[in-house]
């Protein structure tokens, strides 16, 4: 990659994140086709599979950059990921009704125990980087143990709420979509349905090694545009890298809202990001240390910039907005205002 000229370089990155974004909808509806025929249900299967295929760009990132010790940019993706694949809801805002914001049309309190799993689980990796790099299980962090534990934790509690709910709650208007992943509705697309199981799965193989040999292009080239420009890898990392890679959630994510899956739009987003921290454990066993230490305050802060974002988004689903600005909800556009505000405070940090 370093040997290609700069605009043959930008188009490299252009296409691999075309790439990305078609992979993307492949998983997304072949995964939604998978869980239907195996009857995994949502926490169990649906949620695995999509966060797994969808972070599959992260992982990719965060085994290269830290096999080649650029720490900071896999730390930065990691960590910066989760605030702007947070953004990714204002993109299936838009892509909502137009007359009712998404958080309004949610009709449910599930997501909103996903998104206090994204805040628990980034709660843990700040306070894993304060934690000094000689304690450590072996050339593991205890908190990137202890991110997996509550991780799969989650999960069972997660799968537990949707199937023993404890309350029932009114919410006039909205529009969640299906209960539960193993569940179809009519309205939803059958372009799998014809297929065998085989052709199923090979097409989610393909879409999976796209989006693995797109990850790997985004982050060597997205490395060294960054080098070029002069910017701080983990800015770097954190803003152009970490949108290039949450393709496959945008398009995941716009694809479920336009048939009216509000509910597992914001799902998928949650539960992407509370999984992606968990990739912290593999780059401490490719690393031989633990990783979290030399995340540093500028990670720190995109850290906390990602549960401002993510609680902003809580409230808008308990609150329920009714009315939509530029087809955006006022939560959506708060939490415009709040990443650019962020975004320029963390150019401001020393580096």
């Amino acid at each position: 990659m370093a040997g290609l000229s700069t605009p043959i370089l930008i188009l490299v990155f252009l296409l691999a994140s075309a790439a990305t974004w078609i992979a993307g909808m492949a998983l997304s509806s072949t995964t939604d086709e998978l869980d239907n025929r195996l009857g995994l249900g949502a926490a169990l299967g649906g949620m695995i599979l999509l966060a797994i295929a969808g972070s599959l760009p992260e992982t990719v990132i965060t085994v290269t950059a830290t096999a080649q010790g650029n720490l900071g940019l896999a730390a930065g993706n990691l960590i910066g990921g989760i605030a702007i694949q947070t953004m990714v809801l204002v993109a299936c805002d838009a892509a909502a009704s137009g007359e009712r914001p998404l958080t309004y049309l949610v009709g449910s309190l599930v997501p909103v125990v996903e998104g206090l799993a994204v805040v628990l689980v980034v709660g843990e990796v700040l306070l894993g980087a304060l934690l000094p790099a000689r304690d450590a299980v072996g050339p593991v962090s205890p908190a990137s143990i202890a991110i997996v534990i509550t991780w799969l934790g989650l999960l069972w509690v997660l799968n537990h709420v949707q199937r023993n709910p404890r309350w029932n709650v009114a919410m006039p208007g909205s529009e969640p979509g299906r209960p539960d992943r193993s569940v179809r509705g009519e309205q939803h697309p059958k372009r799998h349905q014809e297929r065998s199981l085989a052709a199923v799965l090979a097409i989610f193989g393909t879409g999976a090694a796209v989006t693995l040999v797109g990850g790997v292009v985004l982050e060597s080239g997205g490395n060294v545009l960054a080098d070029r420009a002069g910017i701080n890898g983990v800015i770097f990392g954190a803003t152009v890298l970490a949108l290039a890679t949450a393709l496959p959630e945008i398009s995941s994510g716009v694809a479920a809202v336009r048939i009216g899956d509000h509910q597992l739009a914001t799902g998928d987003i949650f539960g992407g990001n509370a999984f992606q921290v968990c990739l912290f454990l593999v780059a401490d066993l490719i690393a031989g240390r633990p990783v979290l230490p030399t995340a540093g305050h500028l990670n720190s802060w995109l850290g906390g910039l990602g549960v401002i974002l993510t609680v902003i988004y809580l409230v808008g689903v308990i609150v329920r907005p009714r009315r939509c600005f530029l087809r955006l909800g006022i939560d959506s556009i708060l939490v415009v205002i709040v990443f650019a505000l962020g975004i320029l405070g963390l150019s401001a940090l020393p580096t």
